[in-house]
């Protein structure tokens, strides 16, 4: 029974690859249906619950989130190239006072979670011939209901010009799409590299041009984009210009970049600054959803939104929706509690919530 069951964890004091190693096995559960006929990018789906790329490191972990009431599951981002992960930690809890804005110079490191963390892994890759069996093993054992989307990124190399950058974008993304993809989301944002890929959404016209060299890649198969966090709505509208012709929806937000600092006020990950995920960032993620609905719905543009960002609860799933998302996808609350997407199936089986939320 749900609350008697021992979920298994991604363990963040151990390595990516250790995790990678020791995926759970799907839960033999049973799930609460979620009323109402729903899509994502236009593929029929059970609900609007997702993970979005980074608990999902292999087959194994798709198909236990899978289990837990997940439909959207993002396989996390993979490269045309293998690619290593950056040395532990990993994931750092950080003490947050108030929610974050973006204007934030640094946070405290603690030893407990609690609710928001530094993401810093590098965006590591297995190499193309083993991600592309996994994915595609991954899709022939997904349940039916379930869609399978997958994160990719460039791997820029030192003299690499926009063109050269697209064309690996594009040639990940085909792949993607060769073995099975449901969906691909391109990785436009990653606090955590130094290259221009970690970057992309806020050069508006580097982005179009990657944007629209993926899509002549992979045809009509839908396509996601994956963003930061956006300061101003000139910025956003510029991006939204730029990819809005190509892309079928824009996930958001990745995550807040600031540097953290240990007790002792030593800067952790050499001062370079790491994403803020978990609680801290739902405000800023929904705000930004509300207003980015407000330049599409202006411009007539057809471009979906996808929640991400400090979901825990119902009341955050109500804000996205609110705010103009039509999915809402969960990292940090699904690694620390497996059990979450079971909880909120079962409070969006209130009346209340059914009778605004059937599409």
């Amino acid at each position: 029974m749900p609350g008697n069951q021992s979920w298994q964890r991604y363990d963040w004091r151990r390595s990516y690859a250790w995790n990678y190693a020791r995926f759970p096995e799907p839960a033999s559960i049973e799930v609460p249906r979620v009323a109402g006929s729903w899509e994502y990018c236009g593929l029929p789906v059970d609900s609007p619950l997702g993970v979005p790329a980074g608990p999902l490191l292999n087959r194994g972990w798709c198909l236990y989130y899978a289990s837990l009431g997940f439909d959207v599951l993002t396989y996390k981002t993979v490269r045309s190239r293998s690619h290593g992960c950056y040395d532990l930690p990993n994931l750092q809890p950080v003490e947050v006072m108030q929610p974050l804005t973006g204007g934030e110079s640094r946070l405290s490191a603690c030893d407990m979670m609690h609710g928001s963390w530094a993401v810093s892994f590098g965006m590591p890759s297995r190499s193309p011939d083993e991600w592309r069996a996994d994915v595609e093993q991954t899709r022939n054992e997904l349940p039916q209901g379930k869609l399978l989307s997958v994160s990719v990124v460039a791997t820029t190399q030192p003299g690499w010009s926009i063109k050269e950058v697209a064309e690996d974008y594009a040639l990940c993304a085909r792949w993607a799409v060769d073995s099975g993809a449901d969906c691909v989301e391109t990785n436009f944002s990653c606090p955590n590299v130094s290259t221009c890929d970690g970057q992309l959404y806020q050069e508006p016209d580097a982005a179009g041009y990657v944007a629209s060299t993926v899509r002549q890649a992979i045809g009509n198969v839908p396509y996601i984009i994956k963003v930061g966090h956006l300061r101003t709505r000139v910025t956003g509208e510029g991006l939204l210009d730029a990819v809005a012709p190509y892309a079928d929806a824009i996930a958001m937000t990745n995550s807040i970049a600031t540097t953290v600092q240990n007790t002792d006020r030593k800067l952790l990950f050499d001062g370079q600054k790491r994403g803020i995920c978990g609680a801290a960032i739902s405000a800023a993620s929904i705000e930004q959803t509300h207003w980015m609905c407000q330049l599409i719905g202006q411009r007539e543009e057809n471009v979906r939104l996808i929640g991400v960002g400090g979901v825990r609860s119902l009341v955050e799933v109500n804000a996205y929706m609110d705010a103009g998302a039509h999915a809402v996808q969960l990292a940090t609350a699904a690694m620390m509690d497996p059990e979450i997407g079971l909880r909120l199936r079962r409070a969006m089986a209130h009346d209340t919530w059914r009778s605004r939320r059937i599409s």
